[in-house]
């Protein structure tokens, strides 16, 4: 079983890790100048693809096969629910008040009237959910995105998104800031982890389908997404620095 350390030593790990890759360089310059760790990102790939092949993926299924759709909408919406706090934090860091605002809004009301997150009441009343963590905060700060990384089970990132992963985490309540039981916190976060792993299987043939290149196509729409959301759906021209 996990021991209490296993909350900081992912982030640590991730931290140094990211450090160490910036450190020593590129480990393979590839053609697109955002992914200048490309080798060491199409390993750490084909590792995941192996692990979500085996693991991963066979646990989504049976997850979304055998729980209601009802009860799978409510998981769902237990965990957006909790992150509506961490939405209000960085919305708050960012400067943005009257999202912070409505992220508190939403939080106060799904956790009463929403039944503890189960049910998106706010949505309902017009309060609409944002989307943000400590790497689109650190973006807003100023800096700079150090490069596309890919780690596994983690999934896409940037250095900067690898480093705002560590503030994520330790803001996360279902890291243990609510849950002080190891086997709780670790029952949740499996349970979230196969809860969006079971989301995202649709896109699996989509992909497999439309992309010649699995690891460019999952990279640059990463890199797009993210883009997209730092500026609120209004980014810049692609030559502008951010």
């Amino acid at each position: 079983m996990m021991d209490k350390t296993f909350g900081w030593r992912l982030p640590a790990t991730a931290f140094l890790a990211a450090g160490l890759i910036v450190s020593g360089g590129p480990a393979h310059a590839g053609d697109d100048p955002h992914d200048p760790y490309e080798g060491f990102n199409r390993a750490m790939f084909a590792v995941n693809e192996g692990l979500d092949k085996v693991v991963v993926k066979p646990l989504a299924q049976v997850y979304d096969e055998a729980i209601p759709l009802p009860a799978k909408a409510g998981v769902g919406n237990l965990f957006d629910n909790i992150a509506d706090l961490r939405n209000a934090l960085n919305n708050t860091l960012q400067g943005k008040l009257a999202e912070a605002g409505n992220d508190l809004g939403r939080l106060l009301i799904n956790s009463t009237v929403g039944i503890f997150g189960l049910f998106d009441v706010a949505s309902e009343l017009g309060l609409a959910r944002h989307e943000e963590d400590f790497g689109q905060t650190l973006a807003v700060w100023g800096a700079g995105d150090g490069g596309y990384l890919y780690w596994p089970l983690v999934g896409p990132r940037t250095v900067r998104d690898t480093f705002g992963l560590v503030g994520d985490i330790y803001t996360d309540p279902t890291w243990g800031t609510i849950n002080k039981s190891v086997a709780t916190r670790n029952s949740m976060l499996g349970l979230r982890f196969v809860e969006v792993r079971a989301s995202l299987l649709p896109t699996d043939k989509v992909i497999e389908e439309a992309a010649l290149d699995k690891y460019a196509y999952v990279r640059d729409a990463y890199l797009q997404r993210r883009r997209n959301l730092i500026f609120d759906g209004r980014p810049p021209r692609l030559d502008d620095d951010y």
